[in-house]
């Protein structure tokens, strides 16, 4: 829960949403609450989710989540809990005298700890990214454009879902969900590769982005 604007700021300044990778009922409840869009230039990123949050105006009464607890989340004082901490084991005994048998013991479950430390697996670096792409105009054929842009095969990226989004003048833009492995995809060249279908295409923009 958010006591205030500093903590939700806090909270979003590494987060694209309130809870999870999409937009929930959790969103919902702290837009609500807020009332009006934060100060961009006291709080840029509680802003920058503010205004994203409104273009899903329309959505909020069907996205996923509990409305009833997400109404809370704002404005009250946010529990205590303990951090999340690295498995930790108990090495040493509490007796005061040295027993040669418990003193190999120790040793030997030290030297598995390490061994296991060691031989952890780093997990895969991935981002989910939302993605805004924009057409020339109205007359666009924006299904035509979103499969152009799905036909762009990269090892690390798998699309997600889309949704079209209007932005004036009978104009829509294509507002798609991706995930990348940071390490194997690059978000400009995939921009580029985006532009080059240019009889669609006249921009494109990351709208949001979190590291999973």
């Amino acid at each position: 829960m958010f006591p205030d604007l500093k903590a939700l700021e806090k909270h979003l300044s590494s987060r694209s949403y309130v809870d999870g990778y999409t937009p929930s009922q959790a969103d919902v409840g702290v837009y609500t609450s807020l009332g009006s869009a934060p100060d961009a230039s006291q709080y840029p990123h509680a802003a920058r989710w503010y205004k994203h949050i409104a273009s899903y105006a329309q959505e909020h009464g069907t996205l996923p989540g509990d409305k009833e607890a997400s109404s809370k989340l704002f404005g009250t004082a946010a529990p205590g809990g303990a951090a999340d901490e690295e498995e930790e084991i108990d090495l040493f005994g509490s007796d005061d005298e040295e027993d040669p048998e418990a003193e190999a013991e120790k040793q030997r479950r030290l030297d598995e700890y390490n061994e296991r430390k060691k031989n952890k697996t780093k997990p895969t670096a991935k981002s989910v990214v939302t993605m805004e792409v924009k057409p020339w105009e109205a007359e666009t054929d924006m299904a035509e454009l979103e499969k152009t842009v799905r036909s762009i095969e990269m090892d690390g990226l798998v699309w997600g879902a889309s949704k079209l989004v209007a932005i004036g003048y009978g104009v829509r833009k294509l507002q798609i969900t991706l995930v990348v492995e940071d390490d194997k995809v690059s978000l400009d060249e995939l921009q580029e590769k985006i532009a080059e279908f240019e009889d669609y295409v006249q921009s494109t923009d990351i709208a949001a982005m979190q590291k999973l």
